[in-house]
């Protein structure tokens, strides 16, 4: 006989099912409704399902640590549904919170065919949409089950993001246009063109990058798509797009493309709290990097920050020693770079930019190699890095404490308190892949969701799950 404590609903009352001919004890705030409000009886509410699956079902519920399942995470999950635990399920099949000091590759998802990744979608809740092959699709679900995969009409698709809940935006660099499918039912929905009538450059527009949406707001307001558009004759912008509607809403930050400063945004990121668009450009050369990064504002379209290395506008004291990446930590607020000469990575304070805004960090032995072809990702308020001989995780003290990043709430003044300011004694980095992954190649793509990191290395098949244990941080008891 199982039980299984729920949450919510009067709590202590037992419920007793014969599940298939096996008896069941469970609370009955934890059940559905239309079992829970079954009429009162002596003899247990029969259920003609299967009990091994409910058996797995609260077994994994009780111990989330424990091996896994002996049915596939999908049918467990299905199977959940019919009795109210499907939340608990979910909660109990997800990893832990992500630690990158304690983060190890947990799986590999490879598609059946065409396995190759072009690009990446993780959400919030921890699945994945992944772009592979010749245009197609796949979708894992938030228990990295695979449910579907679909073949668009691009041929390679080189940015992708999801639109919960059944919607995925992507686009390619080869072919115009801002294209939805429905990803469970492989169907288009629409298309957003990006076409300005007094000017015939404007037409045919592709897509270089889609900004990651941040979660609904507590007024369950959504935040538009933010996608960068790019002309034949490299004028561009990036267009904000109505996520129920579909429909192009706002243009900002529109620019020539005539010069490297005014070149198509690779990496787009939207700061909803402070009302502001970040994007940045890169570029690699015989010569070295080049490249910019700005700070619009949404609601005017005026820009309020640049920086544009080597030299320009907020230049660096690091003169000859350019970005090779750039990332926004929408939580603590600052923006992070690693440098392409040194590799050392540097942060900037979003409340306090000035001319030089940079705090530097440098890495030890093992990441001494420099910063060319690094990669740069901020999630879950860390900073991971991705170099020659590794991947590498920075995080501040404080939040490795508390395991947060959220910044406190301060009233009548943008700055920041001395005790939360920025400051390269407060951090803290370590490889958290061994030398033999490293080996495996140089990472291509890396993009957070939920508890996860995913990562995909070039020419190599497949994307990487890297997860915190949930034994990390365990005490033996021998």
């Amino acid at each position: 006989m199982g039980t299984v404590d729920g949450g919510g609903g009067k709590s202590g009352t037992v419920k007793q099912l014969n599940v298939g001919g096996k008896l069941f004890s469970l609370e009955a705030s934890s059940l559905s409704l239309s079992l829970s409000l079954d009429s009162p009886s002596p003899t247990p509410t029969f259920v003609d399902r299967d009990p091994a699956l409910l058996s797995a079902i609260l077994a994994a519920i009780r111990a989330p640590s424990s091996a896994a399942p002996a049915f596939p995470a999908r049918v467990l999950l299905d199977e959940a549904h019919l009795y109210g635990l499907h939340a608990q399920l979910l909660a109990a099949l997800s990893p832990p919170p992500l630690r990158g000091f304690s983060v190890s590759l947990a799986s590999t998802l490879c598609p059946a065919s065409e396995p190759y990744p072009t690009a990446l979608a993780p959400h919030h809740d921890g699945s994945l949409c992944l772009a592979h092959g010749i245009g197609q699709v796949t979708y894992y679900s938030p228990a990295l089950d695979h449910l579907a995969t679909f073949r668009t009409h691009l041929h390679r698709i080189t940015s992708l993001r999801q639109l919960p809940p059944s919607l995925v935006v992507l686009g390619s660099a080869s072919a115009p246009g801002l294209h939805v499918y429905d990803f469970l039912e492989g169907r288009h929905v629409a298309s957003v063109q990006w076409w300005d009538p007094t000017d015939t450059r404007v037409s045919k527009a592709k897509v270089i990058a889609i900004a990651a949406r941040p979660p609904a707001d507590a007024a369950g307001n959504n935040s538009p798509i933010l996608a960068t558009f790019e002309s034949p004759h490299r004028e561009n912008c990036i267009v904000a797009v109505d996520p129920v509607t579909l429909k192009p809403t706002q243009e900002i930050g529109r620019q020539s493309g005539s010069a490297a400063k005014s070149s198509t945004p690779g990496r787009v990121v939207h700061l909803p709290a402070l009302g502001l668009v970040f994007a940045s450009f890169v570029s690699s050369g015989a010569f070295g990097y080049s490249g910019y990064m700005r700070l619009w504002d949404i609601r005017s379209g005026n820009v309020v920050w640049e920086a544009s290395e080597p030299g320009g506008a907020g230049r660096s004291s690091r003169f000859g020693d350019p970005f090779a990446d750039a990332d926004v930590d929408v939580k603590q607020q600052a923006i992070y770079k690693v440098c392409s000469k040194s590799g050392d990575v540097a942060v900037a304070d979003l409340r306090s930019l000035g001319n030089d805004p940079w705090v530097y960090m440098s890495s030890g032995p093992r990441g001494s190699g420099g910063g060319y072809g690094s990669l740069l990702h901020c999630h879950q308020s860390q900073v991971f890095v991705s170099r020659k001989d590794g991947l590498e995780v920075w995080s501040r003290l404080e939040e490795q404490r508390h395991n947060t990043g959220d910044l406190a709430e301060q009233s009548g003044t943008n700055e920041r308190p001395k005790s939360e300011q920025f400051d390269e004694r407060s951090y803290r980095s370590c490889f958290v892949d061994t030398e033999e992954d490293a080996k495996r190649g140089m990472i291509q793509m890396m993009e957070g969701g939920g508890d996860r990191l995913f990562v995909s290395r070039v020419e190599i098949q497949g994307v990487e799950v890297w997860e915190t244990s949930h034994l990390a941080g365990a005490i033996s008891l021998s």
